[in-house]
């Protein structure tokens, strides 16, 4: 089910493009936060409302989400890949010449701001290009950002369509990862209705996510597992108004960021165990104040256990629902940007999703 090849099997050129993508994603993953967390904070800041901070209970692995929407969360996703999608995968990821990210399309749209239209700024080297993907985020469907196909000696990345759909069906995907992880040997079905949707519902528990979702969640781990179909990596960011939080799904694995509450306690011990000031936390790692506590930015990496691995017999194995496919490998604080003097500060480890208290 893996075609992409890990960094010692790449060419000279192929390996200069990864870490060219590599980089690239770092940008992106600081702009994907401020985008899903801090803008959103503010959204609600701007309207008097309390932020709901996310429980820490939610971070747990197979935990079930509160389903309340929240307008004032920013919503989106996003696709972004080393490579270009095959035309061929159009009937499974819709992009097509009435969605690409031109003049016309976007106009058309009614959706942006495009009196001063810069055909440029949809790459990721322009310098307004953050601003140019800000703009887009908040249209329906997904984003896809890959390698421009009209590049060839060098590699240039941009958001080349809007407006893309998911057309993969749960049940190929559930089949499909079945297979690589050998439940099954050809079909979802094979071993019967009761046992096809048990696999349906760790198709959603490999990533991070309980059974059915919302739309744009599920969109996004039926295109993650879609993506792994292709010759090169691929990274897919989802932002929901119910989860509060934004995951990203790459090859390095699941990671969750959110906003969360700091007592002064847990601040003051980060300080002194990572031996800077007070001063020192807030500049560079405190988003906002209330009250005595601090709000900062957490992210949760995932691991996958032994059954959500290859067995490395590669023989068939019977499913336990039970077993869990995701375990907490690490919790980090994160700085609040890589601006200027803050791109020294590291993100610091921390042990939050299973304290006692439910107050940090």
């Amino acid at each position: 089910m893996f075609h992409w090849r890990v960094r010692e099997e790449l060419s000279s050129e192929h390996r200069l493009r990864r870490s060219y993508y590599e980089l690239l994603r770092d940008d992106l993953d600081q702009f994907i936060v401020e985008c899903a967390l801090i803008d959103s904070y503010k959204n609600f800041k701007k309207k008097n409302e309390p932020y709901p901070f996310p429980e820490k209970r939610e971070f747990k692995p197979r935990a079930q989400i509160p389903k309340t929407e929240y307008e004032s969360q920013n919503s989106f996703l996003v696709m972004f890949v080393e490579d270009s999608i095959p035309e061929n995968y159009k009937k499974y990821i819709r992009f097509f010449d009435i969605n690409k990210t031109t003049k016309t399309n976007l106009i058309g749209s009614n959706s942006l701001p495009l009196d001063s239209f810069d055909r440029t700024q949809k790459y990721l080297d322009s310098a307004r290009f953050f601003n140019f993907l800000k703009d887009l985020m908040s249209l329906d469907y997904a984003l896809l950002i890959q390698r421009d196909p009209a590049t060839t000696s060098t590699s240039r990345y941009g958001v080349t369509h809007f407006h893309v759909r998911i057309d993969w069906p749960i049940d190929e995907a559930a089949e499909d990862l079945a297979r690589y992880l050998r439940y099954i040997s050809k079909d979802l079905y094979e071993k019967g209705d009761e046992y096809a949707e048990s696999l349906q519902k760790k198709l959603f528990e490999y990533y991070g996510f309980p059974f059915m979702v919302g739309g744009r969640r599920t969109a996004a781990l039926v295109a993650a597992q879609f993506l792994k179909r292709l010759p090169c990596i691929s990274t897919v960011y989802v932002a929901s108004s119910e989860a509060r939080y934004v995951t990203r799904m790459s090859e390095r694995g699941i990671y969750k960021t959110a906003l969360v509450k700091l007592s002064k306690s847990v601040v003051t011990n980060l300080a002194n165990t990572n031996n800077m000031t007070l001063k020192d936390f807030t500049d560079n790692y405190v988003i906002a104040a209330e009250g005595r506590s601090s709000v900062c930015i957490l992210q949760v990496f995932y691991m996958f256990t032994d059954p959500a691995r290859e067995p490395a017999d590669g023989k068939l194995r019977t499913l336990n629902p039970a077993a869990p496919w995701l375990t907490v490998e690490s919790q980090h604080i994160l700085p609040k940007d890589f601006k200027a003097g803050r791109r020294k500060c590291s993100p610091l480890p921390i042990n939050l999703i299973y304290t006692e208290s439910n107050n940090s």
